[in-house]
């Protein structure tokens, strides 16, 4: 019974959670044009981009938080990312401004970064809240419309952040190397369904619905068959690079305490030994000298919008590490690797202090 219950652990699918934003009574924003409501837009994209996933990825499970027009509170959907240990979840939205000029596409992460400049982006999503009844009593007293409410995502710490970033940045790639639509680049945001949902997680705004044109052509079968490949090849790409079948990142339980409550992250997915582990020594950056190889392994460990000290307290007493800046971020890895192997047994050390690190292939 034991080993059963072991093996059922192991073989647990990687899990990703597909939302399409808004529902039922919830239309969402809607076009001036051809009044195309958001909320059937965002179902159609995420409708086509689980059929891709299911495909491609036959053993892989793909749950969508809805799957017809009905209301889905947003507590309720971040409850069915945590109830099925999701190891990626990604929201599906379409933009809005008053200003009928706006145009392109964004990727949202959880943040505080510029919080100010995406506040309004952040008070309409998490506006639907106050079509639930009580909602007072299910967030906490928490009121999307209170710039003080928003104080509350200031004292957070968002664990997923690094690969989040990954993610939301292919996707963005995507849209503007690939479909070439307006870069309004990745952001981050105080989004409720992001705060509640204990996984790697994204919400993506596919456009403007408000302006006449990206109404046009997301209403389109071709627009909606091109949004959903970018996000899609974005996903195979990640999904590749991250969380391979063969060297996924462990799974973590989670244990929800009740729907107004911060979800709980349980690691222990196994019955604890009785002796105690050894402690493991800390790893130390290696290189094959045998033979040159064109690209190495590295473990990267996070990501910094400023460059570090080598004895700041990020590190967690870890020394050697390098970065790389990309964009805004400064990327810190750690070791020189030949291959792929050696690198997943330090990552492996490694996870007990940093539990979101992921190999990278970095080109000598």
């Amino acid at each position: 019974m034991f080993l059963f219950c072991c093996l059922t652990c192991i073989a647990n699918p990687y899990t990703v959670v597909i939302d399409a934003g808004h529902g039922g009574k919830d239309a969402g924003a809607v076009g001036h044009v051809l009044k195309l409501k958001e909320k059937d837009l965002n179902l159609d994209v995420s409708l086509r981009l689980a059929s891709k996933i299911r495909t491609t990825y036959p053993d892989m499970n793909v749950v969508l938080t809805r799957s017809t027009d009905v209301f889905l509170p947003l507590q309720e959907r971040a409850d069915i990312v945590n109830k099925n240990n999701a190891d990626l979840f990604i929201c599906i939205h379409t933009n809005s401004a008053d200003s009928r000029a706006a145009r392109g596409a964004e990727t949202f992460i959880l943040g505080t970064e510029r919080m100010e400049a995406n506040l309004d982006v952040a008070m309409r999503e998490n506006s639907v809240i106050k079509l639930e009844q009580d909602y007072q009593t299910t967030y906490q007293g928490f009121d999307p419309n209170s710039i003080d409410s928003y104080i509350m995502f200031e004292l957070m710490q968002n664990r997923y952040m690094n690969q989040s970033l990954q993610f939301a940045s292919m996707v963005q790639n995507r849209f503007v190397g690939e479909l070439k639509r307006d870069d309004r680049g990745v952001r981050q945001a105080a989004f409720w369904v992001l705060l509640k949902s204990a996984c790697p997680s994204v919400l993506i705004e596919m456009g403007f619905i408000s302006n006449k044109d990206e109404e046009k052509y997301m209403a389109s079968d071709k627009g909606k068959r091109e949004l959903t490949e970018a996000i899609y090849s974005a996903f195979c790409q990640y999904y590749t690079a991250i969380s391979p079948s063969e060297n996924r990142p462990e799974k973590k339980d989670t244990v929800l305490t009740s729907t107004s409550s911060q979800p709980q992250v349980q690691h222990e997915s196994q019955p604890k030994p009785q002796s105690q582990p050894k402690v493991q020594p800390e790893p130390q950056p290696k290189v094959q000298q045998s033979m040159p190889v064109a690209e190495i392994y590295r473990i990267q460990i996070f990501s910094s919008r400023k460059v570090l000290p080598a004895g700041d307290k990020e590190f967690k007493g870890l020394k050697g590490c390098v970065y790389e800046k990309k964009g805004e971020w400064y990327k810190y890895m750690y070791g020189n690797y030949a291959t792929e192997q050696e690198a997943q047994e330090v990552q492996n050390t490694l996870k007990a202090k940093f539990p979101d690190c992921f190999i990278v292939k970095v080109k000598k």
